[in-house]
């Protein structure tokens, strides 16, 4: 795939189901982008993990995938806010604890925002708007995951935020899942290769969004409260 111009679709156009395979994303800035992050944080596994889940959502067929299905995109929303985005907070130093409720509500903020319409449509369309969506989905994820996996957060707290994450999630994804019209121009015609209308593809994404997307959730506030559960036996004994 050639790097992309200003006004194109980041990922290419929309691609066939026969061609999907073919379709990996070299892009040399991409690839120099995530080689330096991977000398940043590659020393510790979660950094080789987080890595690793940001190739297969920018340099996998992934990308090109999300070009033509809107559930392609929420599958790599959800792989970059719930998934990526805690690992490289694991990955990093823990600092100071800080507080959960900003980054909770800009990384909400910004995830409703990016599914409004005419914001989304311009972002998939123009790639200066494209990474500043992925840069504003993935920062204030980062700074939430943060907060809430802090060492020195009490577990309780942190898993009603987490809850509190998923459930905006779940929310947009209800109303994508029953909204009477399509929503987004950009996927119009494209799923109609894939074996669907426009409508279910949305269907589809908002499904994903509001149920399979509460797996990484669920892992992560289970590993709180098992360490929380542990604190209190080893205070205990």
């Amino acid at each position: 795939m050639e790097p992309a111009s200003a006004g194109a679709l980041y990922c290419g156009p929309a691609p066939l189901p026969t061609e999907i395979w073919e379709r990996w994303n070299l892009d040399p800035l991409l690839i120099l982008a995530l080689v330096s992050l991977t000398l940043l944080i590659g020393r510790r596994p979660p950094g080789v993990a987080a890595v690793v889940v940001l190739v297969i959502a920018f340099v996998s067929p992934l990308c090109a995938l999300s070009a033509a299905l809107f559930s392609g995109r929420v599958v790599h929303h959800v792989l970059l806010i719930g998934v990526a985005a805690p690992l490289l907070a694991l990955a990093l130093r823990p600092g100071r604890p800080t507080v959960a409720l900003p980054g909770l509500v800009f990384s909400t903020a910004t995830l409703w925002l990016w599914h409004l319409p005419n914001a989304y449509d311009t972002a998939m369309s123009n790639v200066a708007v494209y990474w500043l969506m992925q840069a504003t989905l993935l920062a204030p994820a980062v700074i939430f995951w943060r907060a809430v996996l802090h060492p020195a957060q009490s577990p309780g707290r942190s898993i009603v935020f987490i809850w509190t994450a998923f459930m905006q999630m779940a929310i947009l994804g209800a109303l994508l899942t029953f909204a009477p019209d399509t929503l987004y121009a950009i996927h119009a015609i494209a799923p109609m290769d894939w074996g669907f209308t426009s409508l279910a593809d949305q269907q589809l994404g908002g499904l994903i969004m509001w149920i399979p997307a509460a797996i990484p959730y669920l892992v992560i506030g289970a590993m709180i409260a098992r360490r929380g559960w542990i604190t209190v036996a080893d205070q205990h004994a």
